[in-house]
Protein backbone atom coordinates (compact mmCIF):
# COMPACT_ATOMS: atom_id res chain seq x y z
CA UNK A 1 0.00 0.00 0.00
CA UNK A 2 1.12 3.59 -0.71
CA UNK A 3 1.39 5.73 2.41
CA UNK A 4 -0.08 9.25 2.48
CA UNK A 5 2.30 10.78 5.01
CA UNK A 6 0.48 14.12 5.15
CA UNK A 7 -2.76 12.35 5.99
CA UNK A 8 -1.00 10.22 8.63
CA UNK A 9 0.36 13.38 10.26
CA UNK A 10 -3.22 14.69 10.53
CA UNK A 11 -4.24 11.43 12.23
CA UNK A 12 -1.32 11.72 14.69
CA UNK A 13 -2.29 15.28 15.65
CA UNK A 14 -6.00 14.59 16.15
CA UNK A 15 -6.91 13.36 19.65
CA UNK A 16 -9.61 11.06 18.29
CA UNK A 17 -7.17 9.19 16.04
CA UNK A 18 -3.85 9.45 17.93
CA UNK A 19 -4.02 5.94 19.42
CA UNK A 20 -5.00 4.33 16.11
CA UNK A 21 -2.19 6.26 14.40
CA UNK A 22 0.35 4.88 16.90
CA UNK A 23 -0.94 1.34 16.26
CA UNK A 24 -0.77 2.02 12.53
CA UNK A 25 2.89 3.03 12.77
CA UNK A 26 3.68 -0.16 14.70
CA UNK A 27 2.01 -2.08 11.90
CA UNK A 28 4.16 -0.25 9.35
CA UNK A 29 7.29 -1.36 11.23
CA UNK A 30 6.10 -4.99 11.20
CA UNK A 31 5.36 -4.67 7.47
CA UNK A 32 8.87 -3.35 6.79
CA UNK A 33 10.39 -6.26 8.77
CA UNK A 34 8.29 -8.81 6.89
CA UNK A 35 9.31 -7.35 3.52
CA UNK A 36 12.99 -7.38 4.53
CA UNK A 37 12.66 -11.00 5.64
CA UNK A 38 11.00 -12.00 2.36
CA UNK A 39 13.80 -10.36 0.38
CA UNK A 40 16.72 -11.70 2.44
CA UNK A 41 15.68 -15.25 3.37
CA UNK A 42 14.29 -17.41 0.52
CA UNK A 43 13.28 -20.15 2.97
CA UNK A 44 11.04 -17.71 4.86
CA UNK A 45 9.77 -15.88 1.78
CA UNK A 46 6.49 -17.81 1.49
CA UNK A 47 5.60 -17.29 5.16
CA UNK A 48 6.66 -13.64 5.04
CA UNK A 49 4.60 -13.02 1.89
CA UNK A 50 1.47 -14.30 3.64
CA UNK A 51 2.19 -12.04 6.61
CA UNK A 52 2.75 -9.07 4.27
CA UNK A 53 -0.66 -9.55 2.67
CA UNK A 54 -2.31 -9.80 6.10
CA UNK A 55 -0.53 -6.70 7.42
CA UNK A 56 -1.36 -4.65 4.32
CA UNK A 57 -5.05 -5.52 4.62
CA UNK A 58 -4.99 -4.62 8.33
CA UNK A 59 -3.22 -1.30 7.68
CA UNK A 60 -5.64 -0.36 4.90
CA UNK A 61 -8.57 -1.03 7.24
CA UNK A 62 -6.98 1.05 10.03
CA UNK A 63 -6.23 3.91 7.64
CA UNK A 64 -9.82 3.88 6.35
CA UNK A 65 -11.17 3.90 9.92
CA UNK A 66 -9.03 6.93 10.85
CA UNK A 67 -10.19 8.65 7.68
CA UNK A 68 -13.82 7.98 8.62
CA UNK A 69 -13.28 9.38 12.15
CA UNK A 70 -11.72 12.58 10.79
CA UNK A 71 -14.51 13.13 8.27
CA UNK A 72 -17.15 12.48 10.93
CA UNK A 73 -15.42 15.07 13.16
CA UNK A 74 -15.54 17.62 10.33
CA UNK A 75 -19.27 17.01 9.89
CA UNK A 76 -19.78 17.37 13.65
CA UNK A 77 -17.87 20.68 13.68
CA UNK A 78 -19.86 21.97 10.71
CA UNK A 79 -23.21 21.06 12.26
CA UNK A 80 -24.66 23.87 14.42
CA UNK A 81 -24.62 23.15 18.16
CA UNK A 82 -27.37 25.73 18.64
CA UNK A 83 -28.77 28.97 17.27
CA UNK A 84 -28.90 32.66 18.00
CA UNK A 85 -32.53 33.63 17.45
CA UNK A 86 -33.33 37.30 16.90
CA UNK A 87 -36.77 38.89 16.87
CA UNK A 88 -37.36 42.53 15.88
CA UNK A 89 -40.50 44.63 15.72
CA UNK A 90 -41.20 45.93 12.22
CA UNK A 91 -43.99 48.13 10.87
CA UNK A 92 -46.87 48.78 13.24
CA UNK A 93 -45.51 50.57 16.30
CA UNK A 94 -46.57 49.16 19.68
CA UNK A 95 -48.62 46.39 18.06
CA UNK A 96 -45.54 45.21 16.16
CA UNK A 97 -43.56 45.11 19.41
CA UNK A 98 -46.28 43.07 21.12
CA UNK A 99 -46.35 40.65 18.19
CA UNK A 100 -42.54 40.35 18.25
CA UNK A 101 -42.73 39.25 21.87
CA UNK A 102 -45.48 36.73 21.06
CA UNK A 103 -43.27 35.19 18.38
CA UNK A 104 -40.33 35.04 20.79
CA UNK A 105 -42.50 33.31 23.40
CA UNK A 106 -43.72 30.84 20.75
CA UNK A 107 -40.16 29.76 20.01
CA UNK A 108 -39.19 29.68 23.68
CA UNK A 109 -42.18 27.52 24.59
CA UNK A 110 -41.43 25.10 21.78
CA UNK A 111 -37.77 24.91 22.88
CA UNK A 112 -38.76 24.30 26.51
CA UNK A 113 -41.01 21.40 25.50
CA UNK A 114 -38.07 19.92 23.56
CA UNK A 115 -35.81 20.35 26.58
CA UNK A 116 -33.51 22.84 24.85
CA UNK A 117 -31.84 25.42 27.15
CA UNK A 118 -32.80 29.01 26.26
CA UNK A 119 -30.89 32.12 27.38
CA UNK A 120 -32.00 35.71 26.78
CA UNK A 121 -28.79 37.38 25.59
CA UNK A 122 -30.30 40.82 25.00
CA UNK A 123 -33.69 42.50 25.00
CA UNK A 124 -35.01 45.99 24.37
CA UNK A 125 -38.65 46.65 25.29
CA UNK A 126 -41.15 49.16 23.97
CA UNK A 127 -43.27 51.42 26.14
CA UNK A 128 -46.19 48.95 26.12
CA UNK A 129 -44.00 46.04 27.13
CA UNK A 130 -43.40 44.24 23.83
CA UNK A 131 -40.03 43.72 22.18
CA UNK A 132 -38.38 46.36 20.06
CA UNK A 133 -35.78 43.66 19.61
CA UNK A 134 -34.55 40.61 21.49
CA UNK A 135 -32.01 37.86 20.99
CA UNK A 136 -31.83 34.39 22.47
CA UNK A 137 -29.31 31.59 22.57
CA UNK A 138 -30.89 28.13 22.20
CA UNK A 139 -28.57 25.16 22.61
CA UNK A 140 -29.23 21.82 20.91
CA UNK A 141 -27.83 20.05 17.84
CA UNK A 142 -31.44 19.73 16.65
CA UNK A 143 -32.63 23.33 17.04
CA UNK A 144 -31.32 24.73 13.75
CA UNK A 145 -32.99 21.99 11.73
CA UNK A 146 -36.28 22.75 13.50
CA UNK A 147 -36.14 26.56 13.18
CA UNK A 148 -34.24 27.11 9.93
CA UNK A 149 -37.39 27.97 7.96
CA UNK A 150 -38.42 30.68 10.45
CA UNK A 151 -36.10 33.40 9.12
CA UNK A 152 -38.05 36.19 7.45
CA UNK A 153 -40.86 38.68 8.02
CA UNK A 154 -43.92 37.48 9.94
CA UNK A 155 -47.13 39.50 9.51
CA UNK A 156 -50.06 39.76 11.93
CA UNK A 157 -53.59 40.93 11.09
CA UNK A 158 -55.86 41.68 14.06
CA UNK A 159 -57.64 44.37 16.06
CA UNK A 160 -55.07 45.80 18.52
CA UNK A 161 -56.13 46.22 22.15
CA UNK A 162 -55.51 49.96 21.73
CA UNK A 163 -57.86 50.21 18.71
CA UNK A 164 -61.18 51.75 19.80
CA UNK A 165 -62.91 51.67 16.40
CA UNK A 166 -62.46 47.91 15.99
CA UNK A 167 -60.39 48.19 12.82
CA UNK A 168 -58.03 45.40 11.78
CA UNK A 169 -54.39 46.48 11.67
CA UNK A 170 -51.48 44.82 9.91
CA UNK A 171 -48.12 44.76 11.69
CA UNK A 172 -44.87 42.91 11.14
CA UNK A 173 -41.95 41.43 13.02
CA UNK A 174 -38.79 39.89 11.60
CA UNK A 175 -37.10 36.72 12.76
CA UNK A 176 -33.51 35.64 12.12
CA UNK A 177 -32.27 32.15 13.01
CA UNK A 178 -28.47 32.12 13.02
CA UNK A 179 -26.64 28.77 13.31
CA UNK A 180 -23.80 28.65 15.85
CA UNK A 181 -20.92 26.29 15.10
CA UNK A 182 -17.94 25.02 17.10
CA UNK A 183 -15.64 25.81 14.19
CA UNK A 184 -16.53 29.06 12.36
CA UNK A 185 -16.66 28.99 8.57
CA UNK A 186 -15.20 32.50 8.32
CA UNK A 187 -12.26 34.32 9.88
CA UNK A 188 -12.75 37.63 11.68
CA UNK A 189 -9.87 40.04 12.04
CA UNK A 190 -9.77 41.27 15.69
CA UNK A 191 -8.78 44.75 14.46
CA UNK A 192 -12.12 44.94 12.61
CA UNK A 193 -14.07 44.83 15.87
CA UNK A 194 -15.01 47.76 18.11
CA UNK A 195 -15.88 46.81 21.68
CA UNK A 196 -18.01 48.83 24.11
CA UNK A 197 -19.00 48.13 27.71
CA UNK A 198 -22.00 49.37 29.65
CA UNK A 199 -24.18 48.53 32.64
CA UNK A 200 -26.65 45.75 32.09
CA UNK A 201 -30.27 46.81 32.24
CA UNK A 202 -32.23 44.02 33.86
CA UNK A 203 -32.50 41.56 36.69
CA UNK A 204 -29.28 40.15 38.05
CA UNK A 205 -28.62 41.46 41.54
CA UNK A 206 -26.59 44.41 42.78
CA UNK A 207 -23.61 43.66 40.53
CA UNK A 208 -25.63 44.22 37.37
CA UNK A 209 -26.18 47.92 38.05
CA UNK A 210 -22.74 48.79 39.44
CA UNK A 211 -20.36 47.10 37.00
CA UNK A 212 -20.15 47.50 33.23
CA UNK A 213 -20.81 43.88 32.34
CA UNK A 214 -22.88 44.36 29.17
CA UNK A 215 -20.82 44.06 25.98
CA UNK A 216 -21.49 45.50 22.53
CA UNK A 217 -19.41 44.46 19.54
CA UNK A 218 -19.41 46.25 16.18
CA UNK A 219 -17.89 44.72 13.05
CA UNK A 220 -16.56 47.83 11.31
CA UNK A 221 -16.43 46.53 7.69
CA UNK A 222 -20.10 45.50 7.68
CA UNK A 223 -21.63 47.60 10.46
CA UNK A 224 -23.09 44.45 12.05
CA UNK A 225 -23.42 44.90 15.81
CA UNK A 226 -24.43 42.65 18.70
CA UNK A 227 -25.05 43.16 22.41
CA UNK A 228 -24.99 40.66 25.25
CA UNK A 229 -25.96 41.30 28.87
CA UNK A 230 -27.19 37.91 30.06
CA UNK A 231 -24.13 36.99 32.14
CA UNK A 232 -22.84 38.56 35.36
CA UNK A 233 -19.25 38.77 34.10
CA UNK A 234 -17.92 40.94 31.31
CA UNK A 235 -15.76 38.08 30.03
CA UNK A 236 -18.68 35.67 29.59
CA UNK A 237 -20.78 38.36 27.91
CA UNK A 238 -17.88 39.09 25.58
CA UNK A 239 -17.58 35.38 24.67
CA UNK A 240 -21.31 35.11 23.96
CA UNK A 241 -21.31 38.36 22.00
CA UNK A 242 -18.40 37.08 19.89
CA UNK A 243 -20.23 33.82 19.16
CA UNK A 244 -23.32 35.80 18.14
CA UNK A 245 -21.32 38.18 15.96
CA UNK A 246 -19.64 35.24 14.23
CA UNK A 247 -23.04 33.62 13.60
CA UNK A 248 -24.43 36.86 12.14
CA UNK A 249 -21.45 37.37 9.84
CA UNK A 250 -21.59 33.73 8.70
CA UNK A 251 -25.30 34.11 7.94
CA UNK A 252 -24.61 37.34 6.03
CA UNK A 253 -21.89 35.62 4.01
CA UNK A 254 -24.15 32.63 3.26
CA UNK A 255 -26.96 34.99 2.23
CA UNK A 256 -24.66 36.79 -0.21
CA UNK A 257 -23.41 33.50 -1.65
CA UNK A 258 -26.99 32.26 -1.95
CA UNK A 259 -27.95 35.33 -4.01
CA UNK A 260 -24.98 34.74 -6.34
CA UNK A 261 -26.14 31.21 -7.07
CA UNK A 262 -29.90 31.76 -6.89
CA UNK A 263 -30.29 30.96 -10.58
CA UNK A 264 -28.80 27.52 -9.96
CA UNK A 265 -31.32 26.72 -7.20
CA UNK A 266 -34.69 27.11 -8.86
CA UNK A 267 -36.29 24.62 -6.52
CA UNK A 268 -36.09 25.89 -2.94
CA UNK A 269 -38.46 27.03 -0.21
CA UNK A 270 -38.36 30.81 -0.33
CA UNK A 271 -35.25 32.89 -0.78
CA UNK A 272 -33.81 32.44 2.70
CA UNK A 273 -33.58 36.23 2.91
CA UNK A 274 -34.60 37.77 6.23
CA UNK A 275 -36.52 40.50 4.36
CA UNK A 276 -38.84 37.98 2.68
CA UNK A 277 -42.47 37.99 3.91
CA UNK A 278 -42.94 34.34 4.82
CA UNK A 279 -46.03 34.00 7.01
CA UNK A 280 -49.29 35.75 7.97
CA UNK A 281 -51.15 35.29 11.26
CA UNK A 282 -54.77 36.33 10.62
CA UNK A 283 -56.59 36.48 13.97
CA UNK A 284 -60.17 37.23 12.75
CA UNK A 285 -60.05 34.06 10.63
CA UNK A 286 -57.91 32.07 13.11
CA UNK A 287 -55.59 31.28 10.20
CA UNK A 288 -51.84 31.03 9.80
CA UNK A 289 -50.63 30.96 6.19
CA UNK A 290 -47.11 30.20 5.05
CA UNK A 291 -46.72 31.95 1.70
CA UNK A 292 -43.74 29.88 0.57
CA UNK A 293 -45.55 26.54 0.57
CA UNK A 294 -49.08 28.04 0.28
CA UNK A 295 -50.41 26.06 3.23
CA UNK A 296 -52.66 27.23 6.10
CA UNK A 297 -53.47 26.15 9.66
CA UNK A 298 -56.43 27.26 11.78
CA UNK A 299 -54.51 27.03 15.05
CA UNK A 300 -53.25 30.51 15.94
CA UNK A 301 -53.69 30.22 19.71
CA UNK A 302 -52.10 26.77 19.93
CA UNK A 303 -49.24 27.68 17.57
CA UNK A 304 -48.34 30.86 19.46
CA UNK A 305 -48.53 28.74 22.59
CA UNK A 306 -45.61 26.70 21.29
CA UNK A 307 -47.38 23.99 19.23
CA UNK A 308 -45.19 24.68 16.22
CA UNK A 309 -44.53 21.08 15.19
CA UNK A 310 -47.20 20.81 12.44
CA UNK A 311 -45.70 23.83 10.66
CA UNK A 312 -42.14 22.54 11.09
CA UNK A 313 -43.18 19.14 9.69
CA UNK A 314 -44.94 20.76 6.72
CA UNK A 315 -41.87 22.84 5.85
CA UNK A 316 -39.61 19.78 5.90
CA UNK A 317 -42.10 17.76 3.87
CA UNK A 318 -42.21 20.54 1.25
CA UNK A 319 -38.41 20.58 1.11
CA UNK A 320 -38.28 16.79 0.73
CA UNK A 321 -40.81 16.99 -2.12
CA UNK A 322 -38.71 19.61 -3.93
CA UNK A 323 -35.56 17.54 -3.52
CA UNK A 324 -37.38 14.46 -4.84
CA UNK A 325 -38.43 16.44 -7.94
CA UNK A 326 -34.82 17.44 -8.59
Amino acid sequence: MELDQDRLNIFKENQKTQFLASQFELGLEKLAEARELAASDPEMAELATAEIAELEAQLQAEFAEMDRIIEASKEEEAKPYGVALEVRAGAGGDEAALFAEELALMYRRYAEVQGWPVTVTNESRSGVGGYKEASFEIISPNVYDAFRFETGVHRVQRVPVTEKAGRIHTSTASVAVLPMRKKPTIEINPSDIDMEFSRSGGAGGQNVNKVETAVRLVHKPTGVDVRCQSERSQLKNREKAMALLTAKLEALHEEEESKKHANLRSKQIGTGDRSEKIRTYNFPQNRITDHRIKESWHTIEATLGGALQPIIDAMHAAEDALMAEE
